[in-house]
């Protein structure tokens, strides 16, 4: 239990707080790095983390893992689920973690970290070994291409490119953008 207060108080550092989300985070990597013989003291550059939600949670998994968005090892699939994937890309094992069980947000949070802190890691986390398969432009590293919108000009790189009626667009101008740009 040492590591979980020790990577707990990093965690809580880090997002500027404790809560329910940060400490389920932090027990749920915790177990799959052991699961995947992985010692969260170390450096562990070869692992890719899956977040399947974006919330508290995934600040746990990003402090104890080492994995960001930035060296490409994490990776935001937005399912909705309180889930994650680690990939030991040096052995290739991977195993995913969900915690089964719901805690009241509302109500006393001390007691329900207190709750959280003194469940076994069998009875609190879903652990399951599955296989990942990392699509190449997904992988940590230099762009492997780099390409032009042919509509907004923009770079698009890792693969992320449309190609529609023989030209090469941006998904944003394939698909449409999360934002409207103000004309002034």
């Amino acid at each position: 239990m040492e590591d979980y207060e020790y990577f707990l108080n990093k965690v809580k550092d880090f997002h500027g707080g404790t809560c329910t989300g940060i400490a389920l985070g932090t027990r749920m990597t915790l177990a799959a790095m052991r699961r995947l013989g992985l010692d969260p003291h170390r450096k562990n550059k070869n692992i890719i983390a899956y977040a399947e939600i974006d919330r508290c949670m995934t600040d746990a998994v990003l402090v104890v893992t080492g994995c960001s968005l930035g060296r490409r090892s994490l990776k935001h699939v937005d399912y909705g689920k309180f889930a994650m994937t680690l990939v030991n890309q040096t052995t290739g094992k991977a195993v995913r973690a969900t915690i089964e069980r719901v805690f009241s947000s509302k109500g006393d949070k001390d007691e329900t970290l207190r709750e959280i802190a003194a469940i076994s890691d069998e009875e609190l986390v879903t652990l399951h070994d599955v296989e990942v398969t990392i699509p190449e432009y997904d992988l940590p590293g230099s762009p492997g291409r780099a390409v032009f919108c042919s509509a907004c000009g923009e770079r698009v790189v890792d693969g992320r490119d449309v190609r529609r009626d023989g030209v090469t667009l941006c998904r944003g101008c394939a698909n449409g953008t999360y934002y409207t740009e103000i004309k002034g």
